[in-house]
């Protein structure tokens, strides 16, 4: 629904609160989300749920219209994991306004039996743009009162802001099998094609009578699936590395080539696809190059020596989404990869850490740091972009400007820019015009560590970058915000 003009003033009043001086070339927030249309719902328990606690953005812009825009998130997190759904915002005037709806995803955002949606929370939303202007949204669903859990896709047709019913790619009802971190690229040369991977952790004894909590091995299956007709059907989901016997993906995202060539960015534990050690943590590829027929070897990016982001002050754990990828496509071909690595200190703290291909992902450049913090304090939650110019932007969030009240923790969120494809990195801006208190954020896990989101949102309209993320406000415990940002 349209916000009022109750809602206006309160969005005039949120950015009020976060009035300050920005970085040259940031336009003022504009808040997107609002209200938990949820708040009443009494589905997903038991556990602590951050009511009007969005969370976990990410953005896209339609390649037909620069207009127009789709946001997501998580509305309303759970401690203990996912959110009563998933909300979507729609502007059709740059980001300037928006409308919140949200697809059948949960039981709380009117899924049932007969649509698919009948599950308790939802979580993971990420969104895409076909280039006829077909939008699709997926997600994972699932339930706390068993074990039920699936993949969900959700299409918005050209001219339409309501999503259509969601799609099931897979749903698992066992103890045995947990599907996550999915995302979902279009084709950016042809609409008819729509490709969605997510990692699917299985055990011995699936569909067996064996005590899941007591077996010890582990798979992370990387799951593909894909529609060749506009979403009219999905193919039935495979594993793409069926040997990959106490391996485990995660955050498999795929990017499409200027040649089609598919290329699925994922972290992996325990090795490239081979026995290592249970610490090891790895950054790679697998490529495609027949629309997703088959697939290559493991390509290996880098080792990932991300650490938990800490307040400098306490030293208490913040929730992020740190040893997770973010990629990028450039319109030459250049693939950048970013995610959180403390080699650049030590192993003391995580900054951004950013590799390159111009291979179409065959060999990668050794990773450099991009973020500009200039004070020994974490930085995190990458999202890389590229714009039409060939400059890569990324946004990261850091606590430069933390003080001594250990009761508070003023973070900030950035941009940087490369205009020499990744080489060098400066034009620092910040995006939040005043900084914002992490540990107003929603709560996660046992030890109740803030969280904003695994990963946040950042696009572009033409040269013009399109930043989309959670900060901590005076209205709600956390809310969603777009500004653009030119460097």
């Amino acid at each position: 629904m349209f916000r009022g003009l109750s809602l206006l003033i309160a969005a005039s009043t949120v950015v009020l609160a976060l009035a300050g001086a920005v970085g040259a070339g940031v336009a003022p927030l504009t808040l997107v989300s609002g209200p938990s249309p949820f708040a009443t719902c009494t589905v997903g328990g038991p556990g602590t749920v951050t009511v009007n606690g969005p969370v976990e953005p990410y953005v896209a812009v339609d390649p037909t219209d620069v207009d127009h825009l789709i946001g997501v998130w998580q509305q309303d997190r759970w401690a203990d994991g996912g959110a009563h759904g998933n909300m979507s915002a729609i502007s059709h005037d740059g980001g300037a306004t928006w409308s919140r709806s949200s697809a059948h995803f949960t039981l709380c955002s009117g899924g049932t039996t007969a649509n698919g949606g009948d599950y308790e929370r939802a979580t993971d939303p990420w969104v895409t743009f076909s280039p006829n202007g077909d939008a699709y949204q997926i997600a994972l669903s699932f339930n706390v009162s068993d074990f039920g859990n699936g993949i969900l896709v959700s299409k918005l047709p050209r001219g339409s802001d309501t999503w259509g019913e969601p799609v099931s790619l897979i749903r698992d009802a066992s103890a045995f099998a947990q599907n996550d971190k999915e995302s979902i690229t279009a084709d950016p040369a042809d609409s008819r094609y729509v490709y969605a991977v997510w990692d699917r952790a299985t055990k011995p004894g699936e569909n067996t009578s064996l005590n899941a909590a007591h077996s010890s091995g582990f798979r992370g299956d990387l799951m593909f699936s894909m529609t060749s007709d506009g979403g009219a059907s999905w193919t039935t989901p495979r594993n793409l590395l069926p040997s990959n016997a106490h391996i485990a993906t995660i955050g498999n995202i795929v990017s499409v080539l200027p040649d089609g060539t598919l290329v699925d960015v994922f972290e992996a534990t325990n090795g490239s696809g081979k026995q290592g050690t249970p610490t090891q943590f790895t950054e790679n590829v697998i490529r495609s190059t027949d629309r997703g027929l088959t697939w290559s070897p493991i390509t290996n990016i880098s080792t990932d020596g991300s650490v938990v982001a800490r307040d400098p002050e306490t030293g208490l754990g913040v929730r992020t989404g740190c040893g997770l990828p973010a990629s990028a496509v450039a319109p030459d071909g250049n693939l950048y990869v970013a995610w959180c690595d403390s080699r650049f200190s030590g192993g003391a703290r995580d900054d951004i850490a950013l590799s390159k291909s111009t291979d179409g992902g065959l060999t990668w450049s050794a990773p450099i740091k991009v973020n500009q913090t200039p004070v020994p304090v974490a930085a995190f939650d990458p999202a890389v972009d590229v714009a039409p110019n060939g400059t890569v932007a990324v946004t990261y969030y850091d606590f430069r400007n933390d003080t001594s009240d250990t009761s508070t923790l003023p973070t900030d969120a950035w941009i940087v820019y490369s205009s020499d494809a990744g080489a060098t990195w400066g034009g620092e801006q910040r995006l939040t015009p005043t900084s914002f208190d992490m540990n107003a954020a929603p709560v996660v896990g046992s030890t109740k560590r803030p969280f904003v989101g695994d990963y946040e949102g950042l696009a572009h309209t033409g040269n013009t970058f399109v930043p989309f993320f959670v900060a901590t406000d005076t209205s709600n415990p956390a809310d969603v915000f777009v500004t653009h940002a030119t460097p």
